[in-house]
């Protein structure tokens, strides 16, 4: 049987791909010392995630240990000699990061250079998926000329249309303490892989969203914003008159995506993980379209100055992997899985089996599933206001 290392393996990505792999045979093995809560307080506490994977999935183990702990990691990584590493687990807030700067960093970045030598010293020849961000292109975007609709912002030049591509430039823009630490962490992904020939990928995701997610204000969007319509709370707009839009993904399609890599691996890869202009929404077009679904006014509030779009390309997290000369090829489309497909319901079909042009459906529905989920679960929502894109 084959085995599977993920670290945040209590969160919304890291629970998924455990869920994903475990179903489909993999021996999965999740590393998670609830910094959630920690960082965010008894509503980013995710032991109730680690708990429900624990209870349904057999052939999954759960490790307490913080990535910081080189020295563990580096015995555990050792011992478990895995298949293949995901690494999910971070510091995921702007505000906080700027707060405690030293903990951003040690966990994004430092704690990504000890799992990397962990794999390099275990097991060189394992894939090894980042989950990155787009955040790494900083405020770069907001720089591309821009229009004003009616209810959001866009991109004026035809060419920009779907996004920003992976090789959108880095440097001189602000990305925000947390923004920086993950371009660090994305760097060294690269750089073990390009340095060491170890097959690595960077998956620079947006808004990844999901049934499973331990809500707070700090963090994410959709999810966070339909709690607080669901629950009559104030919702806050950081600026740009709440036009500013983001694209979104569900956890599911990520751990496809994941899947596809590991069956056909490249050296120090980099994509952009987003759900596309098809399931892009702004502020103001999230409220009108959670009130018509739930029902209920939304209450918000506006504040300062924000972020205004980041829909990035997702030109090559959409074309298909084939195998060519044992790798990636960058090739053929990727279509990813459609959101209509049931959350948390166990293997679904293969990437390969989706039409080359097919696409998610739009965003009310993704919107309505959630409510669903939050009503079933109550497991809580996210939200993220932060200063650059997101």
């Amino acid at each position: 049987m084959k085995k599977l290392l993920v670290t945040g393996s209590s969160g919304l990505v890291g629970g998924e791909v455990v869920e994903f792999f475990s179903r489909n045979g993999w021996e999965t093995h999740g590393i998670d010392s609830n910094l959630r809560r920690d960082f965010f307080g008894p509503q980013g506490d995710t032991t109730w995630n680690r708990d429900r994977l624990r209870s349904s999935l057999k052939n999954f183990s759960h490790y307490e240990i913080d990535i910081r702990d080189r020295e563990r990691l580096l015995r555990t990584v050792s011992e478990i000699k895995p298949d293949a590493i995901i690494h999910t687990a971070a510091q995921p807030s702007h505000d906080l990061a700027a707060s405690r700067p030293f903990d951003d960093f040690d966990v994004n970045a430092v704690g990504t250079l000890n799992l990397l030598e962990a794999a390099r010293r275990a097991c060189p020849t394992s894939p090894l998926i980042h989950m990155s961000t787009n955040k790494v292109y900083g405020d770069g975007p907001n720089r591309l000329p821009l229009v004003e609709t009616a209810t959001r912002w866009d991109y004026a030049e035809a060419s920009d249309k779907n996004g920003v591509k992976e090789t959108f430039p880095i440097d001189q823009s602000l990305h925000s303490v947390f923004g920086a630490s993950k371009v660090a962490a994305d760097i060294m992904v690269q750089e073990y892989g390009r340095y060491f020939q170890m097959p690595t990928c960077c998956l620079r995701g947006g808004c990844v969203t999901g049934p499973n997610h331990s809500g707070v204000e700090l963090h994410g969007f959709l999810s966070y914003l339909i709690k607080c319509n669901l629950e009559g709370r104030t919702y806050k707009i950081f600026g740009y008159k709440g036009k500013q839009v983001r694209d979104n993904i569900h956890s599911l399609d990520v751990a496809q995506l994941i899947n596809e890599f590991i069956e056909a691996p490249r050296i120090g890869e980099v994509y952009n993980l987003g759900g596309g202009r098809e399931n892009s929404i702004s502020v103001f077009e999230a409220f009108s379209l959670i009130a018509e679904i739930s029902g209920k006014k939304m209450n918000y509030e506006y504040r300062i100055e924000r972020a205004i779009t980041s829909v990035t390309s997702r030109t090559s997290a959409r074309r298909k992997p084939t195998i060519q000369n044992g790798g990636l090829r960058k090739t053929s489309r990727l279509s990813l899985r459609k959101l209509s497909l049931p959350c948390g319901s166990g293997p679904t079909a293969s990437l390969n089996d989706l039409a080359p042009d097919s696409v998610p459906v739009r965003t009310g529905y993704f919107l309505n599933k959630i409510i669903l989920d939050h009503e079933r679960t109550q497991a809580g929502c996210v939200k993220e206001p932060n200063c650059i894109l997101n």
